[in-house]
């Protein structure tokens, strides 16, 4: 098994101590989350933008770390950025 964080752990005891019950419509909720999670993250525009040489590095240095490529945390940010999620730090 996986490592699980603390969280995990606790749905998974509530599940095994019959706290937790799969829902009467499962294939109905697994249809509907299946369709709106491929409407969020359909990528079908195209962008080019020009970066200096060191924020480039920078990002794909930070996307290493985070284990992803470096286009999708690009992704993340603007989506996250757009979305309201992102907030500015004080300085």
């Amino acid at each position: 098994m996986s490592k699980l964080d603390k969280e995990e752990l606790e749905i998974l005891k509530a599940f095994d101590n019959g706290k937790l019950k799969r829902s009467k419509n499962t294939k109905t909720e697994l249809a509907n989350h299946i369709t709106i999670s491929e409407a969020s993250f359909k990528k079908d525009a195209r962008i080019n933008i020009r970066l200096s040489s060191k924020d480039l590095r920078a990002i794909q240095s930070r996307a290493l770390k985070e284990g992803m490529p470096y286009q999708t945390l690009v992704s993340s940010v603007l989506h996250k950025f757009v979305d309201g999620q992102l907030v500015e730090k004080g300085m």
